[in-house]
């Protein structure tokens, strides 16, 4: 019975060496975190480049009215790392500065660029963002539609990484809890030179 329950010297020798191998990436999975936080921090050069696009917005749960639109993109965008020197257009409304279901704006920006370096680059390191920290779980569900054309049109133009995404939209009644958009972004480093070059 003795031998059922601990097993025979063999079957032991094979469980310690499979618990110290468990402990042994236990330990590395615990120093991985540090380490990878050291090399996301790590400054790399990279090159602002212009990107042009007509977002158009189409919102059923959610309405903009074109300055609206504007001005909640260009906060979303600064979020991105785009340059503090975009220019955001409004067209295709119908009304005043009333919500439409389609508006849309004109986005000329620049967005840092994985680069060698060289004349006219930058220093720059990634950033994590999370675009919904600052809404609630019923604001952030509101997003959903908003969340879901970035994701499909403007994460394109942009270096990014390790995206968290998620957007499930039914139309009037987005699910709370189902929106969210997290990412690392290109940012310029403390410091760095050429930042908005002209």
């Amino acid at each position: 019975m003795f031998d059922r329950i601990r097993g025979t010297p063999a079957a032991v020798d094979r469980c310690t060496r499979f618990a110290a191998a468990l402990l042994a990436a236990s330990v590395c999975a615990a120093a991985d975190p540090p380490a990878r936080a050291a090399a996301d921090s790590a400054d790399q050069p990279a090159a602002w480049v212009q990107k042009e696009i007509n977002f158009r917005y189409v919102g059923f749960t959610t309405k903009y009215s074109c300055d609206g639109l504007r001005d909640r993109m260009q906060r979303i965008l600064l979020k991105l790392g785009a340059r503090d020197d975009l220019n955001l257009t409004g067209y295709g409304c119908m009304g005043v500065n009333s919500p439409e279901t389609t508006p849309g704006v004109r986005i000329v920006m620049h967005v840092l660029q994985p680069a060698s370096a060289g004349a006219g680059r930058t220093m720059a390191r990634w950033k994590t963002v999370d675009l919904l920290a600052d809404r609630d779980l019923l604001e952030a569900a509101r997003d959903c539609e908003l969340i879901s054309q970035l994701d499909r049109d403007i994460l394109p133009l942009l270096a990014v990484r390790n995206v968290n995404y998620s957007a499930v939209c039914p139309v009037h009644e987005p699910p709370v809890g189902g929106t969210r958009l997290k990412l690392d972004v290109l940012v310029p480093a403390p410091g760095a030179t050429g930042s908005h070059p002209g």
